[in-house]
């Protein structure tokens, strides 16, 4: 695997440490997506004191590493075309002042934000997705879905420009099951640190249909002994667990939905259903993904 360097290209007083919050990691295609993604970073990073560090993976043939006599390698053609892309990116005005670190990497993805994330100590990662053909898509089939399903690290996905990032009702999908309690601890934490209030959610299917007693009794054990504070127990009949989400989010106005996920069996089961277009277009807040 090749190795990662990072180097600061701004400089300023050196941030306090502030548990959970100190470092964000930005994958960037150099895209619009990625770049709403990167404005989210530095708005949490202004209020969290935090570092953030921008990585691009090239993902580049291993051919592409070698070279013949007397020839420019290829690779150094994509490398230098990379860092002429990082220095138009730091001439917008919106990273004036922010303490930014750039990386180039050269393998898949998740390989590279993996190992990212190992030698930087990362906290949080913020991922740009293009949705607007779906939010299904913004999981299946990507890149973003495969850094969701192996990072170890909470992802939260950015679908579209935010001027402002006030997260005041956060959403939180889950099955009520004991492994997800790691999960929601982390994600209560998160929402204690943004200053949000979390809502749980149970989503009651035709498929897997319990009263309001048998639900309510699932997440008061779920959340007992926990410590969970400024929350909310909810139950919210719909067709799928997709639609459930979506429409209980839309409902009470939320600006983020999370939930748990452990590879495939996670954010893969929630969002494998069909969802109609209309209801995907009304989907316009981001998403956080803790591992299980």
């Amino acid at each position: 695997m090749q190795t990662i360097y990072f180097c600061t290209l701004i400089l300023t007083k050196k941030p306090e440490k502030l548990s959970q919050m100190n470092r964000i990691l930005v994958p960037t295609d150099f895209s619009e997506q990625a770049e709403n993604a990167l404005k989210v970073a530095i708005k949490l990073s202004k209020k969290h004191k935090s570092e953030i560090y921008v990585l691009h993976s090239m993902e580049m043939p291993l051919h592409l590493a070698t070279t013949d006599s007397g020839s420019l390698p290829e690779s150094l053609f994509f490398i230098k075309l990379a860092e002429k892309r990082f220095n138009d990116l730091r001439k917008n005005n919106y990273l004036e002042g922010v303490v930014l670190n750039e990386a180039i990497g050269h393998n898949e993805i998740y390989e590279d934000i993996e190992e990212a994330c190992k030698k930087n100590n990362i906290d949080l990662i913020v991922m740009g997705s293009n949705g607007a053909s779906g939010f299904k898509e913004m999981f299946v089939g990507s890149n973003t879905e495969k850094v969701v399903r192996t990072s170890k690290i909470p992802v939260l996905v950015i679908k579209n420009n935010h001027p402002e990032f006030k997260i005041k009702d956060f959403v939180f999908a889950t099955d009520f099951s004991e492994e997800g309690r790691g999960a929601f601890d982390n994600a209560q934490k998160f929402a204690a640190k943004i200053g949000a209030k979390i809502h749980l959610l149970f989503v009651n299917t035709p498929a897997d249909f319990k009263t309001s007693a048998q639900g309510q009794n699932i997440m008061e054990h779920f959340v007992r002994g926990m410590g969970v504070d400024n929350y909310t127990l909810n139950i919210y009949n719909d067709t799928s667990v997709e639609k459930g989400i979506l429409n209980f989010a839309q409902h009470i106005n939320a600006q983020l939905i999370g939930m748990g996920t452990h590879g495939r069996k996670g954010i893969s089961h929630f969002f494998n259903g069909s969802i109609s277009e209309d209801m995907v277009n009304h989907a316009n807040m981001p998403v956080i993904t803790f591992k299980i």
